[in-house]
């Protein structure tokens, strides 16, 4: 066979195509593609081979395998917009399962950062006026009290949305149904059980809550909601022994069953909001230290905040 202007060699086809040389010899290899032969058995392309080369590789761009090519052309192209259908939904499933990947190596790789070396800052948010807050370094357990309308909940809500992957355990704790969060739930609530804790609804619905976030640090509005004083103390000595892991715990609260002054670890920061809302403060745990008084007298035994629950301060209208 006589090569003609209208024939061309596998490298001058794969230069028009755009492709390597390789390329086009696996389509052969796949009987995608058919190239006509000279006298010596070199490959050659007519203009019929290069139309069918042109659609492989377009597909090929597209991201589609060979085997799904092979079917789409086999039928002509009658099914062409099923099979593209049919693979965008494929890729849409790994894009799905890649944002996934995505977003637990980036939970990982702050779980990796150690908790002494993680910081907090941020503008307050009303009813403060944006002033600046720090924490310069965020210990395994953080205290969160002030009195009423003092703004501690708009604090710890500001500190989830700041710290990175961090999660805020609002009062409205909803049970999760999943099986294996249950389970697990279940064995926690044993133990505080064994240890004197009194199995109730808002311990169940807590320690769910806690359980069902993978969060890498919770923040947890009045976390003695419905508990009695044995079961906050039995909770605060469990949690204080990290049984859900390494990830800091911000615990809101005014019962001094959960903030016990008398027993505060160098693993334990106390933040104090004031009720005239100048800047947050953290409290050093001893007698004399700045806003240590005003922690003694905000936090009260249980059946005193019994008392007081669902107490709302006088709130002045946001500007």
């Amino acid at each position: 066979m006589r090569r003609s202007s209208l024939h061309l060699t596998a490298a001058e086809a794969a230069r028009e195509l755009g492709v390597s040389a390789k390329a086009l010899r696996l389509y052969e290899q796949n009987g995608l593609l058919a190239p006509l032969r000279t006298a010596a058995g070199w490959r050659i392309y007519g203009p019929s081979e290069l139309a069918r080369a042109r659609e492989v590789a377009a597909l090929r761009r597209l991201g589609m395998g060979l085997a799904q090519i092979k079917a789409v052309l086999s039928a002509g192209g009658d099914n062409l917009g099923a099979a593209l259908a049919a693979h965008q939904a494929g890729l849409e499933r790994q894009l799905d399962d890649l944002a996934e990947t995505v977003r637990s190596v980036e939970a990982v790789r702050r779980r990796a950062v150690s908790p002494a070396e993680r910081t907090i800052s941020l503008e307050l948010p009303w009813p403060w006026g944006g002033e600046r807050f720090d924490l310069p370094a965020i210990k395994p357990v953080t205290y969160i009290t002030g009195p009423l309308g003092s703004g501690k909940t708009r604090l710890a809500q500001a500190i989830a949305e700041t710290l990175p992957d961090a999660a805020f355990i609002g009062l409205e704790r909803l049970a999760d149904s999943d099986a294996a969060v249950r389970a697990r739930s279940d064995s926690h609530l044993r133990r505080l059980v064994e240890q004197g804790a009194n199995a109730s609804p808002a311990l169940t619905a807590l320690i769910l809550a806690i359980e069902a976030s993978q969060a890498a640090a919770l923040v947890i509005d009045m976390v003695e909601q419905g508990l009695d004083q044995a079961t906050q103390q039995v909770l605060r000595r469990y949690l204080r022994s990290r049984p859900f892991g390494k990830r800091p715990l911000f615990l809101l609260t005014r019962s001094s069953s959960i903030l016990d002054l008398s027993d505060i670890s160098a693993d334990e920061t106390i933040l104090y909001c004031l009720a005239n809302h100048d800047v947050p403060m953290v409290v050093a745990p001893h007698k004399g230290a700045r806003g240590y008084e005003a922690v003694a007298t905000c936090v009260a035994t249980p059946a005193v905040r019994s008392r007081t629950e669902g107490v709302i301060a006088f709130r002045p209208s946001a500007a």
